[in-house]
């Protein structure tokens, strides 16, 4: 179906006082408008796609506040209302009296083959999950997955409508959603039990669902899921990654824990011994990142993507579009093969095979280094200016205080190499390393540095120490170090801004 848009305009317009009214409708892209707004004490304004424009010069008063809030439904919790058996929303702003001084009054429109580019993910029974920034057409999409799923692929679909913003203010719903029905939510924090009620009630094939936010919306959805109904919804954040980064929500995409592995396995694996893995089966099958109206970046297999960033890995996925002709174009990105071995989540930068990498020494004694290198005869390239460096040798003690020097190597993206001892052994190591790859393939042991910090920590307060604060992480291991205090007891947060952002654990209850 090619898309097809409407709206009840005039529904909306009738709202506005008459002043607001008349310039608003002389504007000739008045079928673009986007939504209106009206703050006491400033000029109302309307804002269209790629412009904003005053509607008057006088400025709003109360008397035109409370002709628009006369005009349209109640207010609920969430400070929405809307227009019985439309799409459009009005949002209030309250002063601290709770007396209304600003209200946006947004344009809904209905419009149809929004999902063409993701039609055949959303009819193979599978659950999906929508992620993008707010305002790219999640809604739109959910609105039109009702729709298509009830009327076309003749399923019970059922959907739950906390703000009334899928199908529609009032008791009955817009023609928007087809034949699909509609369960309102009378308080955004009931939303998860009135998911469960649908279920139990009123025995559906497919729940739609708008925004999963919280902890117990997300447990029903795995309830619903589990109980071999299909979901399609959306969630805060763009990327699958955010999502496994949130601790609310990972549960959708499986949860995420620490697990300890025996010397034994991680040698086998070649990782550190402390890992993040996934706890359960995803609840969504397939995840969809909303980059533009037309261009979504679908992961087909969410258990397959998890398991892959979770190991520091690229995952395939699929790039769509429409094209000219409004046909679905599929591209399939495969990940680059890398080097598996070693602990660092970003791919080693390689040097051409041929050119012996120049070094850069900081806090490494040079003589002794040189000396095994004679020993092993490996040829030896060390640079005396960070700028004409491959890569960075440091000792484990330096890396950890994050001097200056360190900082610059990591901001200009040169590969480091931390050595844990200052020992004749990991001299041989990192050297038969280089030399045997003829490139810079070793992956960085930063990870496991900052693992064995945290344990260190724990293990110090276990002991009796009240409070300690680690080294500065990226947000990635700084949520790994979060869990293995959680796992032991302990309460942690992070602190600081980047790039010294750092996680502080003290003793008490777990968070």
């Amino acid at each position: 179906m090619n898309k097809i848009s409407t709206e009840d305009l005039s529904d909306l317009l009738d709202i506005l006082p008459p002043h607001i009214h008349k310039p608003l409708v002389e504007q000739d892209d008045i079928n673009s408008l986007l939504e209106v707004v009206m703050d006491l004490g400033r000029p109302p304004s309307a804002r269209f796609p790629g412009r904003e424009i005053d509607l008057s010069a006088r400025e709003v008063i109360q008397e035109d506040i409370d002709y628009v809030t006369n005009r349209i439904g109640a207010f609920g919790d969430d400070n929405r209302a809307g227009i019985e058996r439309t799409l459009h929303r009005i949002s209030a702003i309250r002063n601290r009296a709770g007396k209304i001084v600003g209200l946006t009054c947004r344009v809904g429109r209905a419009v149809f083959g929004t999902i063409r580019v993701i039609e055949d993910l959303v009819q193979s029974g599978k659950s999906v999950l929508l992620l993008g920034r707010p305002g790219v057409g999640k809604t739109t999409m959910l609105r039109e997955v009702a729709r298509v799923l009830a009327d076309y692929a003749g399923k019970r679909v059922v959907v739950v409508d906390t703000s009334n913003e899928i199908a529609g203010d009032g008791d009955i719903p817009h023609p928007a959603i087809g034949r699909a029905r509609r369960m309102q939510v009378v308080t955004p924090t009931m939303q998860h039990s009135v998911m469960i009620e649908a279920v139990e009630n009123h025995m559906p094939e497919v729940i739609v669902i708008d925004e999963i936010g919280t902890e117990l919306e997300a447990l029903a959805a795995r309830t619903i899921a589990e109980r071999g109904v299909q979901l399609v919804g959306t969630a805060h954040g763009n990327t699958l990654q955010n999502l496994m980064l949130n601790p609310t929500l990972a549960d959708l995409i499986g949860g995420i824990q620490a697990v300890t592995l025996s010397d034994e396995e991680a040698k086998r694996r070649g990782t550190q011994k402390t890992i993040l893995e996934r706890k359960a089966p995803p609840t969504f099958n397939i995840i969809v990142e909303i980059q533009d109206r037309d261009l979504v970046a679908v992961h087909p297999d969410v258990t397959v993507a998890v398991d892959g960033l979770l190991s520091g890995q690229e995952v395939p996925r699929e790039i769509r579009s429409l094209d000219e002709n409004n046909e679905v174009k599929i591209e399939h990105i495969e990940p680059a093969r890398t080097p598996h071995r070693g602990t660092s989540k970003t791919p080693s930068i390689p040097v051409p095979d041929q050119a012996i990498p120049g070094m850069y020494l900081f806090g490494v004694n040079r003589e002794r280094l040189e000396a095994t290198a004679r020993e092993l005869h490996i040829p030896m390239n060390i640079v005396s200016n960070l700028s004409q460096a491959d890569i960075l040798v440091t000792s484990k003690s330096y890396y950890q205080r994050k001097p200056q020097k360190i900082r610059d190597a990591e901001a200009a993206n040169i590969p480091i190499y931390v050595l844990r001892k200052h020992s004749s052994s990991q001299f041989r190591q990192f050297l038969l390393t280089l030399d045997k790859r003829s490139h810079i393939t070793e992956e960085l042991p930063i990870t496991e540095i900052a693992i064995r910090e945290a344990e260190e920590a724990v293990s110090r307060l276990i002991s009796g120490e009240d409070e300690i604060e680690l080294s500065p992480r990226s947000s990635y291991i700084r949520r790994l170090q979060h869990l293995i205090a959680e796992r032991n007891h302990l309460a942690s947060h992070s602190v600081g801004s980047e790039p010294r952002r750092r996680v502080r654990i003290t003793r008490g209850a777990g968070q």
